[in-house]
């Protein structure tokens, strides 16, 4: 099964992915790690990356696209592979067609802007083991103590209101117009990633008749 995740960011994506992946046998591919792995082996699209990162420029679409198709060569991903933070744009899906990267369907998990707000800026993290926790949904014994090692707890940068609030408005004028892409091809399901992370695994399981 070739399989798009989608959602604004704090929707629950990369959670989600790593349940399918266990439960799929398939990997997930994360831009964002397949980009540094390539990098690292001096792959040529990775070597072209790296020079573009190092000269402050952005990745552009074909080479972002370039490293997820040497990624998905691989024999792990055979049976079937989990993309998750790509496409961000209608650029990207149209340069993923045109390499001929087929996908089976595509996940979008809604959550509402304020809901997203409220799970990322009550998020916290400690400053020396990197444990995470949240004000409403996990809080810490002591506040503002890691229960792990005693450690501070602090905000992430990207996860103050301002950031949150930004990385929003570019979901919602980038990424969301994908949508319709792909509900026009038949691919898309879109599920309620608002309620419990069991309920929403299982309406996605539904979704992709699992």
């Amino acid at each position: 099964m070739k399989l798009i995740l989608m959602g604004a960011p704090g929707a629950g994506k990369g959670t989600q992915a790593e349940i399918l992946s266990e439960l799929l046998g398939i990997p997930t591919i994360s831009t964002g790690n397949i980009l540094r792995a390539a990098v690292k082996e001096g792959t040529p699209v990775g070597l072209r990356a790296k020079a573009l990162i190092e000269a402050g420029s952005l990745v552009p679409d074909e080479v972002i696209i370039g490293i997820v198709a040497e990624r998905l060569a691989h024999k792990d991903c055979q049976n079937g592979y989990i993309l998750d933070g790509v496409p961000r744009t209608l650029g990207q899906a149209a340069s993923l067609e045109a390499a001929g990267i087929g996908i089976d369907k595509v996940i979008d998990l809604e959550v509402s802007d304020e809901a997203i707000e409220k799970r990322m800026t009550g998020r916290r993290t400690c400053a020396d083991c990197s444990a995470t926790f949240h004000v409403d949904f996990n809080p810490p014994r002591v506040e503002g103590i890691c229960d792990h090692c005693g450690g501070r707890l602090t905000i992430r940068k990207d996860d103050m209101p301002e950031t949150v609030r930004h990385r929003l408005q570019v979901y919602h004028a980038e990424t969301e117009p994908l949508l319709n892409y792909y509900g026009e091809r038949g691919l898309l399901a879109k599920v309620d990633g608002s309620r419990s992370l069991e309920e929403t695994t299982e309406a996605i399981k539904a979704a992709l008749e699992i």
